[in-house]
């Protein structure tokens, strides 16, 4: 990134870039005018996505303490922050819950969002116009059956959200949670270790949201006036009543 596109430019960090909700986010980002840092594990796609659309893509694993250092050392400046990586491993009841899961969720929801917050907090307070996006989930706000690891990790990736209100009340930054409801990403094939049938039942019989669904609504919240912090949004299809309850034909 050159000096003068960093002067001309705002910056925005979108984390988990390299497909779905944060790829979508970094595209429409990037045509609303913003320099676009992608990072994700998979970096050989978020290069692709940086090629299209003049960005600039870096590995990150937000599990990995190391990682996040190396990866916000080399970024100068940033405006914006989405906290996009994430993700649901496995639908077992509490009974036979799968610790090593539950780890990977709070690892990678919960103290990803705390790594990449902490490490760019002063650059987005020091842009004098900040702005934290954390995409938590419908999950954040109810409990279903067998989702007890991801809704106890999103329900404390919230929480942590949420306090940063409070706690940067009076800086130049501002924060917004986007809580989405059933989205047809990736998201159901990872949770289900690759069962393409089994995820795609999930969507079954309705419309779901997209990832670009998703990336205009975070768009709208970060090109609203400095002055207006959109606190939260919860987005669902039309179809869907809440986590359990849903119209299909």
């Amino acid at each position: 990134m050159s000096s003068d596109q960093r002067v001309s430019r705002r910056t925005a960090v979108v984390t988990g870039a390299s497909a779905g909700i944060g790829a979508a986010t970094a595209r429409r980002l990037a045509a609303d005018g913003f320099h676009v840092v992608l990072g994700a594990r998979r970096a050989d796609r978020c290069q692709r996505i940086a090629e299209e659309v003049g960005g600039t893509a870096l590995p990150l694993d937000v599990t990995d303490p190391e990682s996040v250092r190396a990866f916000c050392e080399q970024v100068p400046e940033a405006h914006v922050l989405v906290n996009n990586a994430g993700g649901a491993f496995g639908l077992e009841p509490v009974a036979r819950a799968d610790e090593e899961n539950w780890r990977r969720m709070w690892e990678s929801n919960v103290l990803g969002t705390l790594r990449m917050t902490k490490a760019l907090l002063d650059k987005l307070v020091a842009s004098g116009d900040g702005h934290v996006v954390t995409v938590t989930s419908i999950a954040a706000h109810e409990v279903y059956d067998g989702g007890s690891g991801y809704t106890a990790a999103k329900h404390a990736q919230s929480a942590l959200h949420r306090t940063l209100r409070g706690e940067l009340l009076g800086q130049p930054v501002r924060f917004t949670e986007i809580c989405p409801g059933m989205v047809e990403t990736e998201f159901s094939v990872v949770r289900f270790a690759g069962d393409e049938d089994r995820a795609a039942a999930v969507y079954q019989g309705l419309t779901p949201l997209t990832a670009e669904d998703v990336a205009d609504t975070i768009a709208w919240a970060v090109t609203r006036p400095s002055h207006v912090n959109i606190d939260q949004i919860v987005l669902k299809p039309r179809d869907q009543h809440s986590v359990t309850r849903a119209h299909r034909r």
